[in-house]
């Protein structure tokens, strides 16, 4: 069996992961900076590190206190 091991998350599966909708993530992103946007192909998406969720998780968490 093979395993991939991801270094970032994109957008819709960090919102997953979070329990957050994606607006939330959206919203907690752009207010903290955390997260990379890369294009491809015209397209925009954001991907966050493992480290970037953690962060994340804190802010959620100060924001509901």
């Amino acid at each position: 069996m093979k395993t991939q091991e991801y270094k970032y998350v994109t957008h819709r599966r960090a919102a997953l992961l979070l329990g957050l909708s994606e607006q939330e993530l959206c919203a907690l992103s752009s207010e903290s900076g955390l997260g990379v946007r890369e294009s491809a192909n015209g397209q925009d998406e954001i991907f966050f590190t493992y480290e970037d969720l953690r962060q994340i998780c804190v802010l959620a968490t100060q924001h509901v206190h």
